[in-house]
């Protein structure tokens, strides 16, 4: 009989790091939808939440204001009061949740309003986990939801951060945010040292707000919000290169070098600006790609990631679509064997030399930042280098330098089966916007109006003063006091602010390919009898202004006369502006969804002000129904993501007012 083998001794089995924190970015409709959509993703095995608010909330408007119309709900959740708030968080033990919220400009309400639901819950305040982003300096580069001017901007951030040190120990008070200027076109070099340079800005700012001691366990709850591109060796060297240039910073300028309060702590989303709306399939490859840059380097690896949805450049991401990018997430920290290992990379000789050249441009920039008096003073300085940089990056996508599949090369497709059907994108609900105003008028009626007037008095004078805001703003909160009335007491206090827009008004020396074009430019002024005039223009809160600048500079480099002010302007003013400057074309740029609305009234107040002869071109994330609507108002041409050809849509435009095309039709 034969005997049975003695086992051998198994391997030792090396000890697994713990898993990031699984997040997806989320927020739609309603506050109770929201909370929703919450409970599922959390019952799949999402660890963390990540909210979505709508831009209404990040602008401190409430939804019943004139600028709120056509954009409740389209981009994240609404939040006007205590209410909202509540229901969002329904059947949610904040003191168990880690919660990050993408908020900037109003973040000390949106923070105020989250302490005051979690002591409703019976909360531990010092046990509450999270972040709000509030990051200000990057809204005025790339994301435009900021409300006041930079310097008082730089002291709500510090404000949060100096309450949060006494009261919420293990929240943190700022996601330092270099994800949208990687968005708006920034070079890795630039991303880090732009981040790295608001972040310099804020802790001098914070330096006298919390007592020395404090300090490094202040700079210890800084945290980053870090976007992951495509270019998977670059971006591992970036991650690694802001671990050295953080520690570096806070041992030289700060003295600070315990390592519990040097570590760079990031959460990262993944390249939105890649995902394409051709073929849109591919993007499940790009995103995993992107993920790995993040997760594969352990000494650099992301504390948090979300990912997007693989459909986002197509519209709102369905529960499924969601659930698809956090299954990708779980495969990676469950099924293989990442984390059971040391760092990948260390000691690779062409790891360190991207490293190396990396820090060497991100310090060249830091220098130049410096001398220019820091973050706040260059800002003018930084949103023009983006504008360079992102016409650049557009510019080789055209020449096919860099290829992009499915859009420039490759662009022969099957039909996809996940994009057909009814169901293929999600729509927020049409009467959500309806029910979320009746709600804000019932709070409105129902509320102690004496107790909210005095509540807002005190915050304005505390504003005013140079107090900390946070105990004013959540008394106001639990007064009852609306997102909109908050952001009218910083206004009045502070004033607003219109960011510089980085269009020069001198054209660039960028001159490939636009000679035909600017002939034909040169042709039709001399028909029309002067300059062609372009306006471009930024109806409702949608802060994303990338595109428009590049349509606004390339026309310009062709020759046209432009008219652009930048984001976040009326229907109303737009048409002024359109009659003022006598144009002869009008381009509207959308990208938070409100595009039907929103164009709906530019068109009726053009025909109004007897304009409804000008040809209006729309750009955005347009679904084609959509885009047949916008025709059947009389949009002469509309443009998605797809339409990369700059050169083509100026002629495009060219052709739309030239007098002898137009009689010829």
């Amino acid at each position: 009989m034969t005997q049975p083998e003695t086992p051998r001794p198994l391997p030792d089995t090396p000890a697994k790091d713990a898993p990031w924190l699984f997040r997806t970015y989320a927020g739609h409709s309603t506050a109770a939808a929201s909370n929703a959509l919450y409970r599922g993703n959390l019952a799949k095995g999402q660890t963390g939440l990540s909210v979505a608010f709508d831009l209404p909330t990040q602008t401190g408007y409430d939804s019943d204001h004139e600028l709120a119309r056509g954009e409740v709900g389209k981009v994240g959740v609404p939040i006007c009061h205590l209410g909202d708030m509540r229901a969002l968080f329904q059947d949610i033990p904040l003191e168990r949740m880690n919660t990050s919220m993408t908020i900037n400009a109003t973040a000390p309400w949106l923070l105020a309003l989250y302490i005051a639901v979690a002591e409703e819950q019976g909360a531990d305040l010092s046990k509450l986990q999270g972040t709000v982003q509030n990051d200000i300096i990057k809204e005025y580069l790339s994301r435009g939801t900021y409300i006041c001017p930079p310097a008082p901007s730089l002291r709500l951030i510090t404000d949060v951060a100096a309450h949060t040190v006494r009261h919420l120990p293990k929240w943190n008070p700022m996601n330092v945010c270099s994800y949208h200027l990687q968005e708006a076109g920034a070079t890795p070099e630039q991303e880090l040292a732009f981040a790295l340079a608001t972040a310099v800005a804020v802790l001098d700012d914070l330096k006298g707000k919390v007592a020395e001691a404090d300090f490094p366990k202040m700079v210890g709850r800084i945290s980053f919000f870090v976007n992951a591109g495509i270019r998977f060796v670059t971006e591992i060297c970036k991650m690694r290169a802001f671990v050295d240039l953080w520690e570096e910073i806070l041992r030289d300028r700060y003295a600070i070098t315990d390592p519990k309060f040097t570590r760079f702590r990031y959460g990262v989303q993944v390249n939105s600006l890649g995902l394409t709306e051709p073929q849109p399939e591919n993007n499940v490859y790009r995103i995993l790609i992107e993920m790995l840059a993040v997760t594969l380097s352990k000494r650099a690896r992301a504390r948090a990631v979300q990912l997007p949805a693989w459909n986002e450049a197509l519209g709102l991401p369905r529960p499924w679509d969601q659930q698809w990018s956090l299954r990708m997430q779980q495969i990676l920290a469950y099924e293989t064997d990442l984390l059971e290992y040391d760092d990948l990379f260390d000691g690779n000789p062409a790891i360190d030399r991207k490293v190396e050249a990396l820090k060497a441009g991100a310090r060249q920039e830091l220098a130049q930042i410096d001398a220019m008096g820091g973050a706040v003073a260059a800002i003018e300085y930084m949103k023009s280098r983006l504008v360079e940089a992102n016409a650049e990056r557009i510019a080789r996508i055209e020449s096919q330098e860099t290829v992009v599949v499915g859009v420039n090369r490759w662009r022969e497709t099957e039909p996809s089966p996940l994009t057909t059907g009814e169901d293929a994108i999600m729509v927020v609900d049409a009467a959500a916007e309806a029910d979320q105003l009746a709600r804000l008028a019932r709070w409105r009626a129902e509320r102690d109006e004496a107790a909210v007037a005095a509540a807002l008095a005190a915050l304005r004078e505390d504003a005013r003063t140079g107090r900390n805001v946070m105990p004013a703003s959540i008394a106001a909160a639990k007064a009852g006091a609306t997102t909109g009335e908050w952001g009218e007491a910083v206004r009045k206090t502070f004033g607003q602010y219109r960011g510089p827009t980085g269009v020069s008004k001198s054209p660039s020396n960028r001159t490939e390919g636009l000679e035909p074009i600017r002939e034909a430019v040169q042709a039709v002024s001399g028909r029309l009898g002067r300059q062609l005039a372009f306006l471009v223009g930024k109806p409702g809160l949608d802060g994303h202004s990338n595109g428009a600048e590049q349509i606004a500079s390339r026309a310009r480099d062709c020759g046209m006369e432009i008219h652009y002010e930048g984001i976040r302007l009326t229907p109303a003013e737009i048409v002024a502006a359109a009659a003022a400057a006598r144009v002869h074309v009008v381009g509207l740029s959308i990208l938070s969804g409100s595009h039907l609305p929103l164009i709906r009234e530019v068109m009726e107040r053009l025909r109004a002000a007897d304009l409804g002869h000008l040809p209006v071109v729309v750009g955005g994330i347009i679904p084609e129904e959509d885009a047949a609507r916008l025709r059947a108002m009389g949009v002469a041409a509309v443009y998605t993501p797809k339409d990369f050809e700059l050169n083509r849509i100026m002629l495009d435009i060219v052709a739309l007012v030239d007098p002898a095309a137009v009689a010829a039709q």
